[in-house]
Formats: C-alpha cells, structure tokens, sequence
C-alpha cells in the first residue's frame, strides 16, 4: 500500500451529499476482485451517457461534460471535496479500490459511512471530517485550479491562503498510512515472531504437520 505522508494536491468540489457506493463504482463492476483498473469506471454512471459494463475500453465512450470529473481543470484531481454521508450504501471495497485507482488519495466531507471510512485507511486513502461550515467555506474557494496541502503528520490542512486547518484522526491508522501498512503489512512487521512461534508449535505438536 502506498504510504501517505505529504499531498500537495488539486481539488475536485464534488457538491453532492449521500454519494452511496454504488454511484462510486456500480454493481455490475463487482464481478472483479483483482483490486485494480476501476479508475476508469468510477462514478461510471454520472461520467459517462451510455452503460457501462466490465472490461469496456472507456477510451471512446460518451462523456457527460457536465460531470465534475470531466471538466478539464479537474483533471489530475486527488483529493475529493464531498457533502455529508460520502460513502453510504453497500459496503462494497470496490469504492475505495476505484477512487485510489483513478487517482485520488484523499476524501474532505463533514462525514462519512462507517464501513466505506474503514475501507479507505485499509487501501491508502485519507477520508477527512471537517466540519459542516468548514466544508462548505472550502466549496466557496474551490475554483479551478484550488489546491490544498494535507500534511497527515501535522493534522493540518493549508489553504492556498495560507489558512490552517486542523483535523482527527486516530493514531493507529495514522501510522499505518504513514507507513503504508495494510492488514497484510502490518502483521508482516511480526514476521520473525510468527516465525518462531510456528518453529516453536511444530516441536511442541509435530503431529499438526
């Protein structure tokens, strides 16, 4: 998993609330559980004016140049402002995997699904609750070409202003984004104790191997 320390990022204002999963990355893409290529069918439904199925080349297909993603001074976006509830629905992994595929390494909202916030920490993205007013002053800025500086270790945000701004997170996964650790890297930290425990269990009970 790729760690997450400093992001000098452009925003994408995306000003809707209750974005369930299924707008994030719609059923028929769940097919897949390689973990990878679902950046080209995030938000398959709002981006593009035809249906989108697996494995479809997205090279040709319609836009909807209306959509907040295709509009070109968004373009190269990582981190995502968002409404409340970002994340609701099912508890589908594909949201995270696709919008770290397309791109994004971090998700402003007042707040978030349980599950969906969850997911994020455990695929490398940042989801940040801010605040209802604050996210709707960073909406007012959010102009073309609006960057923010998220710095994880600092819990600051810093506006193109120069303006700070706070926010929480719990300490244990944020050493595990600083550090780029998923469930599988984190118990690999422990790899010589596991190790000596299964040499260890194989004396005691040589009849379980």
């Amino acid at each position: 998993m790729q760690a997450f320390t400093l992001l000098d990022g452009l925003v994408a204002p995306l000003d809707r609330a209750n974005v369930d999963t299924d707008a994030i990355i719609p059923k028929q893409f769940l097919k897949s559980i390689r973990r990878a290529g679902f950046g080209p069918y995030l938000f398959d439904e709002w981006r593009y004016l035809d249906h989108g199925e697996p494995e479809m080349d997205c090279t040709h297909r319609p836009l909807n140049a209306d959509f907040v993603l295709n509009k070109p001074q968004y373009q190269g976006a990582q981190i995502l402002l968002a409404r409340e509830n970002f994340g609701c629905g099912s508890s589908r992994e594909h949201a995270p995997w696709a919008l770290e595929d397309f791109g994004f390494r971090a998700i402003i909202a007042p707040s978030f699904a349980d599950i969906f916030y969850n997911n994020c920490f455990k695929n490398g993205l940042l989801p940040i609750a801010l605040p209802v007013a604050t996210v709707a002053a960073l909406f007012q800025e959010a102009a073309d070409g609006y960057r923010l500086l998220i710095d994880l270790d600092a819990q600051q945000i810093t506006t193109p202003s120069g303006q700070s701004i706070a926010f929480e997170i719990d300490g244990n996964r944020k050493y595990r984004l600083l550090n780029g650790l998923d469930d599988i890297g984190l118990s690999l930290q422990h790899a010589e104790a596991i190790a000596a425990y299964e040499t260890a269990r194989a004396q005691r009970a040589p009849w379980l191997f």
